[in-house]
């Protein structure tokens, strides 16, 4: 009877520790924030923090007029793997696009990816400040 008694023990104590290694992995895994802000709010980033700003959109888009400081990771070619241009995955990232949906979508690509800082500003559309042209 004691031996049972050990056995489940020793069994009951393996599972719990198993559990709780589980909902560690899980808690390590999470993915960052995402963050809805407008054009506002991310000029005043811009001229206060450090942060990187990321056009989601075309070459040609990105071509026919950009903001200042912008780099270019179009929304389609963000996949499985981070982008070789955001090595930081806890960098502050201020994303945009031409109208807000693509700049959504790269947004919750980049999360899943692990990204922690995400902010997205919408569209270049409702951008009142100066733009860069190639």
């Amino acid at each position: 009877m004691k031996r049972k008694l050990s056995i489940i023990l020793i069994l009951s104590t393996m599972v719990l520790l198993s559990a709780c290694q589980t909902v560690l992995k899980e808690e390590k895994s999470e993915p960052g924030e995402y963050h809805k802000i407008t054009a506002r709010e991310a000029q005043n980033m811009m001229e206060e923090e450090d942060v990187i700003i990321v056009d989601v959109r075309t070459k040609e888009e990105y071509e026919g007029g950009h903001i200042k400081g912008s780099i270019l990771i179009p929304n389609e070619s963000i996949e499985n793997k981070a982008p070789e241009e955001l090595p930081d995955q806890d960098a502050k990232i201020l994303i945009y696009c031409r109208s807000g949906r693509r700049s959504k979508e790269a947004a919750e690509k980049l999360m899943k990816l692990g990204y922690k800082n995400i902010y997205d500003f919408g569209g270049i559309h409702d951008w009142p400040y100066d733009i860069v042209t190639s």
